[in-house]
């Protein structure tokens, strides 16, 4: 699993701190099937961050740049190593 996210904020600390991370996923039509996934983060890059985040922006809000990026914001890409997933639904 890639997640991509920007340094500064709350989530890169806490990766930095302890590698161990949850992801919930949830159907879109569905929102009471869903899979919980633990793992941990094996790699922290930049490279391919930003790409990443424009190529998700076009897929979800038909942009071709992402929106909301800040003035001097560097994008951070986690790669997550899945050691148990768990349905609920």
């Amino acid at each position: 699993i890639l997640v991509n996210t920007a340094e500064g904020r709350v989530k890169p600390r806490n990766v930095r701190r302890d590698p161990r991370v949850a992801v919930s996923i949830t159907k879109q039509d569905n929102p009471y099937d869903w899979v919980v996934v633990r793992g941990r983060v094996v790699k922290i890059s930049h490279e391919g961050a930003d790409e990443l985040i424009d190529k998700l922006a076009k897929k979800y809000l038909g942009q071709d740049r992402y929106p909301f990026r800040q003035p001097g914001e560097q994008r951070v890409l986690y790669k997550i190593s899945i050691s148990k997933a768990l349905p609920v639904g």
